[in-house]
């Protein structure tokens, strides 16, 4: 065997017959781990340090840490109570609050039921007394004309609706369901796009627009005029069905709800209705008002 194959098998270069550690060249980091502190000075600096009392008895500092885990136990015990206690109390409160509001959502409904019988009488006495005279005729239809524009009169026939509704969220929670959210911009182009297919008159959920109408949203619902709807939202153009999708399929409108449709799941739909009833919407104060003949200054 040559003196290279020996050396290899003894793992060092030294003289024949005495083994050497393979791992002595780390014999600083060996006496680290078990403990063994080569220099005699540091054995000496301890000592010195234990005699004087500068470090704590492994016992003592144990108990501390002991005690520091078990202070942290309790505090998260303790919180952890006190969201449990307070969230039937949030859900009750939240119920509470829904109730009330479809409470007066009810009674606002019946009130605006009431509103529309009243206001039906008062155009057949005001019809009746114009009817009397060539002027009250002409009055009366020069008052059709206007209260027609401003959605103030009930409006039926064939109509084409357009439904929206939130996307379906098997998982339910995350970032993607506000994506997948109707919100009031959509709303609102939606019902501008059928406006200028040519509908004579537009209602979302049933509530008749007016050239003034506001779509807004406030939190998580979406207000009309100040009421707040809630999906699927169906709107309603009167017009003639066939030739309203024509003028819509395609618009700018029509090419957003199908792009937010493909993209985040969005609700969206398209169907024709034989005959549809649009009730009159609200009258809206005027904002200015002068003696009819009286010239403006």
């Amino acid at each position: 065997m040559s003196g290279r194959d020996e050396r290899d098998q003894r793992g060092t270069a030294g003289p024949p017959g005495r083994w050497r550690r393979p791992d002595a060249s780390m014999s600083l980091l060996a006496d680290l781990f078990e403990g063994r502190l080569a220099d005699p000075g540091y054995a000496e600096a301890a000592a010195r340090r234990r005699a004087a009392g500068n470090a704590p008895a492994p016992r003592r500092l144990r108990a501390l840490v002991a005690l520091s885990l078990l202070l942290v136990g309790v505090l998260l015990a303790v919180a952890g109570a006190q969201v449990r206690r307070g969230e039937p109390v949030a859900a009750r409160q939240r119920a509470r609050l829904v109730d009330e509001i479809h409470t007066r959502t009810a009674e606002t409904d019946g009130l605006a039921r009431r509103l529309d019988r009243l206001r039906g009488e008062t155009a057949r006495l005001r019809a009746a007394a114009l009817a009397r005279s060539a002027a009250g005729r002409r009055a009366d239809r020069d008052l059709a004309a206007a209260e027609t524009a401003a959605a103030a009169r009930p409006a039926a026939g064939p109509a084409l609706v357009v439904t929206l509704d939130d996307a379906h969220r098997a998982g339910g929670g995350g970032a993607g369901d506000e994506d997948g959210r109707v919100y009031d911009q959509d709303l609102q182009i939606l019902v501008n796009g059928l406006w200028a297919a040519g509908a004579t008159a537009v209602a979302i959920n049933g509530l008749r627009l007016t050239p003034t109408s506001a779509i807004r949203t406030a939190g998580e619902a979406v207000l009309v005029d100040y009421r707040p709807l809630t999906g699927p939202y169906a709107v309603t153009a009167l017009g003639d069905p066939g030739r309203l999708r024509a003028a819509f399929t395609g618009s700018a409108a029509d090419q957003r709800l199908a792009a937010l449709r493909d993209r985040y799941g969005l609700r969206y739909g398209v169907a024709a209705a034989g005959s549809v009833r649009l009730p009159a919407a609200a009258p809206s104060a005027p904002r200015y008002a002068r003696p009819a003949g009286e010239k403006r200054k």
